[in-house]
This record gives C-alpha cells, structure tokens and sequence, in this order.
C-alpha cells in the first residue's frame, strides 16, 4: 500500500504545447494510504489521462509522480505495484476462476498452499468461493468483473487499485450490488483505490474524497457532502445533483441580489470584485420551497410528482428555476411562490463561489 503524490503534474498530447492546450493542467494532489477517491467529469475532462499517468500508462509533460516518497514518474507500470481494472473484464477465458485469482501470484513465484490460502480469503471477500472450480468464460459480467478486481487485490503488495469506469458494461440491476461490494473490498484490506467515473452516482457512494474536473482542469476536490452543499464552482454545483443547482443571472450589492426586478435576501453581505463578467446565485432545488405564497412570487409550469418528493418547474422572468414541492402542499393555478434560506444562496463571479461577510 501507498501514498500517492501527484507534484505539479502536467500533459499535453501535442509537442510543446502551451498551458492553456494542455489535456491536464498543473495539479498537485496527495492521497493518503487506504482513501477512496474518484475522479469524476464528462468525456474529455482529463480525468484517464491523469489515471493513466498514475499507471504508467503516460509519462506527464510536467511534474513528478511520488509512491511513499520515492520518484517513479518514468518507471513502467509493472514497477509500480498496481493493480487496474478496466470497462471491460480482463480474464484468461481458458482458466477457472480460481485459476485467474491465483495467475499473479504463480508469476511471483509463491509456494502453492500461500496461493491457495490467498485465493480462498479473496473468493471469500468477493462472493465467488462456489464459483471457484467454474471455468471463467460462463460467467456474468458482473462476476467477471468481480475476478478482474480479485486478479488485482490478491496481491498483498499493491500501492493502490485503479478502476476506469467499471461499471460501464455491467447490468443497471447490479451495478448496487457491485457498487457495495466494493465499498466492502475497501474497508476490509484499507488499500487505495482510484476510481473514474462519469456518473455522479459511483462517484459519490463510492469515494470519500471526489476531484470534479472539466477540460483537464480539478475544479473542486472535497467529500460528496461538500460537493452537494457548497460547490465552490458553477459546473459542480450544476454536474451533480438531479436536477442540479439552479444558478441565475444576478445584480448582487450587500446582503441583496436582484434577479428579473424580484429581490432575494442573501445570508451574507457581498462585494463584487470590479471587472467581474458574471454574476450568479445559485441554490439547490432541494432547499427551495414552493408553496402558494411565501417571498418569491413565481409561474408554475409544471409539476413532477417523483415519489419520494415532488419537483416544480417555474418561471421567475426569463429563468427557469427547479424547486420542491411539499407533499401536504396543494398548489392550484400557475400563480405561486418560493421561499429559500438565506444561507442556501451563494454567489458566484464568473463561475467561481465567493465569500460573502457575516452580517452580524
């Protein structure tokens, strides 16, 4: 196991490029021995090019890549210590399942009762000890998937395991279940893993820490508590959540923003720095309450009873705000209104959060 430094770590597909073409840009990043994190964001955002770097995949442009404090920014993925796991499942179709599981180890030249030993504690982990004589081939994808992941875990030196959306090809109705187990796989050995994913949903049940990157750029790491409740960026606040944060066009000056002649109180006081482009309120739909009456005088357009809660969809101008709409609430007509706290509406400057002032 590991500790993983990314020290200003860069990379650009084109020769000499500028900073502004890179595929990743400068990033420094340090993850402590036995975390869980993702790394999330559309197709494109630099998050495989920064995994694939990790493996020894691609040697960075820029920066150094330290395991436990030692340089291995040019050494080749099998001096590394890692073990990965694919989109698709990487297993030796002619071989039994246990044959997979224990295929590193023979490369390794342990004696044959530690490998049937290590083989039966991984089968054991990941649900797969009746299926351990079965020949691999016959399997589901899911299961597949499974001895993918055991090939790489039963290794007892690797510094960490890296899965590039590996959830990907597998069933909807499993993809829980997997999702779990490998949160069970993480607490019972304390490795790292590092896992890329364009679903906000793997990312956030799986990992404790989630970089969201966009155009090779991190533009938030935190817990996915943080991420929900304090996107320090318009495109986090907007990528995660369904739906996501409503963010509208603002005049903001102290603890008011004015948005199409209606005024919102805000929790704080605010200055906007000069030269500013652009200015936003944000807040999640789930702290918006719509209800016939309240602050905020607004149209509905129409309401979506989604079980467990119900969403509205309103007009304030020009804009188009998502809400909620409590069950013991009945709202007959287009005529309604909303009501926010005050501390669930932030301000953003061209695309960035900022730090409004206690008004006490």
């Amino acid at each position: 196991m590991a500790r993983v430094e990314l020290d200003h770590i860069a990379h650009s597909y084109a020769p000499k490029a500028a900073e502004p073409a890179y595929a990743l840009h400068p990033l420094d990043v340090v993850w402590e021995e036995g975390s869980a994190c993702a790394l999330l964001g559309p197709s494109g955002c630099g998050k495989t090019t920064l995994l694939n770097i990790i493996s020894g995949l691609i040697a960075p442009s820029r920066g150094r890549l330290l395991f436990n404090g030692q340089d291995v920014t040019r050494l080749p993925t099998e001096k590394r210590n890692i073990a990965q796991v694919f989109q698709f499942p990487v297993i030796y179709d002619t071989m039994t399942v246990a044959g997979n599981l224990a295929f590193p180890l023979r490369n390794r030249g342990m004696e044959k009762r530690a490998i049937e030993v290590r083989v039966a504690e991984i089968a054991e982990l990941l649900d797969l000890t009746r299926d351990l004589n079965k020949p691999a081939r016959n399997l589901t994808a899911d299961a597949k998937q499974k001895i993918s992941l055991g090939r790489g875990l039963v290794r007892s030196d690797v510094a960490a395991v890296l899965f590039d959306e590996p959830l990907t090809v597998i069933d909807p109705a499993l993809k829980w279940e997997l999702r779990s187990k490998l949160k069970e796989v993480h607490r019972a050995l304390n490795v790292l893993m590092i896992y890329v994913t364009h679903d906000q949903v793997e990312a956030l049940t799986f990992a404790d820490q989630v970089m969201v990157m966009r155009d090779g750029e991190v533009l938030q790491r935190a817990t996915p508590a943080e991420l929900f409740e304090t996107p320090e960026h318009t495109f986090v606040g907007y990528f995660i959540g369904s739906p996501g944060m409503n963010f509208l066009e603002a005049d903001v000056a102290g603890h008011q923003a004015k948005v199409a002649g209606t005024v919102f109180e805000l929790g704080r006081s605010y200055t906007v720095p000069a030269g500013s482009t652009k200015v936003q309120i944000g807040f999640r739909p789930d702290y918006a309450r719509t209800a016939p009456s309240g602050d905020i005088p607004v149209k509905v357009r129409r309401i979506e009873d989604l079980g467990r809660r119900r969403l509205a969809r309103l007009a304030l101008g020009p804009h188009e705000i998502y809400a909620t709409v409590p069950h013991d609430v009945t709202i007959d007509g287009e005529d309604a209104a909303l009501t926010i706290p005050p501390n669930r509406l932030f301000v953003y400057v061209d695309g960035r959060r900022i730090i409004g002032e206690d008004r006490r």
